[in-house]
């Protein structure tokens, strides 16, 4: 009976069928290792007592240990007990934390005060970078160039290049003087077409560690100005660098001070010490009500098939903080905190050093923020890693974060070995 019949598809047949066939995504190559995270990977495995990490940018107690500041504490506290819904935010995000933001940034500007600031809440740092620059490439074009200092964080030209733009630097550091090249750094802004996108880190360089002064600062911007190229805040670390939020400022503000046209890309990851909160902001400075009114019209645009909606507890946090002047004032305290910390870091880093060294290391308590760059050669940081287990990026970089009063004499005798 033809019902009986044995069909041609028997099971076997079948797996052989799904076992022949090739994958959609057999022709994806495997991509490099992250470095940041090849260093983590690296030090998890090692099992020398004397292991020490300095690649990853998180702040860490004098004990090595991660921080939750008390002004952060307090504000979650509060915010959990508002008892507030968890209804999404909007395309613009948390608008109290958005307002707070710009506030922060651009301090008493007249731009701000007169409402010709647009800004968004975002994913951190790398989501306000990224939200910036895909917005530049759609509006200036997808042969835009978006100048860079040279060094600069790696992620800004993995950024700039998905965007669909160009990648090109201005000379910045110096390796003689392990210092900032402010000469060749002004030849090279004058020497640009008018009319660039310069992306500029308001304060604690990263990687160099090294920044303008506020004159250097000033002239940078008279020069931005005469030649109207737009200034690229990277934001990520106002309070940290210094300790005090408006020293921190003073390139954002001057800029706006000095009629450039000006953009901001906000992270509150280093300095509320929120980084798995993901908080960020990006706004921008506007000529006018109208232009204001299609900036944040195209803004929500782009953000509506890319995440939609923000999160909106980390961004409540810092809402609470900002908005609160008890919980400001301690979060201001607790900031220069972490800062001081790290300059004593730098100091005892560079006593010892030096004291093992036969040539002077005052770079290291020059450069602020986070991170030193320290001079040491690529074989010189692989000697680091293997002869002493102090895990470094090989460009020279160190997290000063991942010093403390336990290992720093280790690091510096270390640093000092390698280098003679």
């Amino acid at each position: 009976m033809a019902f009986l019949r044995k069909s041609p598809f028997s099971a076997c047949a079948v797996v052989m069928s799904r076992s022949m066939s090739t994958s959609h995504w057999a022709g994806v190559p495997m991509g490099p290792p992250d470095p940041i995270l090849g260093l983590s990977e690296a030090f998890a495995k090692d099992t020398d007592k004397r292991k020490v990490n300095l690649g990853v940018g998180a702040y860490r107690d004098n004990n090595g240990q991660p921080l939750v500041l008390s002004s952060v504490r307090k504000a979650e506290e509060a915010v959990v007990a508002a008892k507030m819904n968890k209804e999404y935010a909007g395309i613009a995000g948390v608008a109290g934390f958005v307002n707070h933001s710009m506030k922060f940034a651009y301090g008493e500007s007249p731009q701000l005060k007169d409402g010709l600031v647009v800004g968004m809440q975002a994913l951190s740092g790398t989501g306000s970078c990224r939200m910036a620059l895909d917005f530049f490439s759609r509006f200036k074009g997808k042969d835009t160039v978006v100048w860079v200092p040279d060094p600069t964080w790696p992620n800004h030209n993995n950024m700039i290049k998905d965007a669909g733009m160009q990648v090109k630097t201005y000379r910045y550091y110096d390796p003689a003087t392990r210092g900032l090249a402010f000469g060749p750094f002004m030849d090279d802004l004058k020497a640009m077409p008018d009319g660039q996108i310069i992306l500029f880190h308001s304060c604690a360089h990263n990687p160099t560690g090294v920044d303008p002064s506020p004159k250097q600062w000033s002239e940078i911007a008279d020069l931005c100005a005469k030649k109207n190229h737009h200034a690229f805040m990277d934001t990520a670390y106002q309070g940290f660098a210094s300790g005090n939020a408006d020293i921190d400022g003073f390139s954002v503000r001057e800029m706006l001070k000095k009629g450039v046209s000006t953009s901001c890309a906000q992270s509150f990851a280093k300095n509320f010490g929120l980084y798995g909160e993901r908080v960020g902001a990006f706004s921008i400075v506007c000529a006018n009500k109208d232009e204001k009114d299609r900036v944040e019209s195209q803004l929500k645009i782009l953000i509506r098939p890319m995440y939609s909606n923000p999160p909106i507890h980390g961004a409540r946090i810092v809402e609470k903080i900002l908005g609160t002047p008890e919980l400001y004032s301690l979060w201001k305290d607790e900031c220069k905190g972490m800062a001081d910390r790290i300059i004593d870091m730098r100091k005892l880093l560079r006593k010892t050093v030096e004291a093992n060294h036969k040539s002077k290391w005052a770079h290291i308590t020059d450069q602020i923020g986070m991170f030193a760059y320290t001079g040491l050669t690529a074989p010189q940081c692989e000697s680091m890693i293997k002869d002493h287990h102090i895990y470094m990026t090989k460009n020279g970089r160190v997290s000063m974060a991942g010093v403390f009063p336990g290992n720093v004499e280790y690091i510096g005798k270390a640093m000092a070995a390698v280098s003679q």
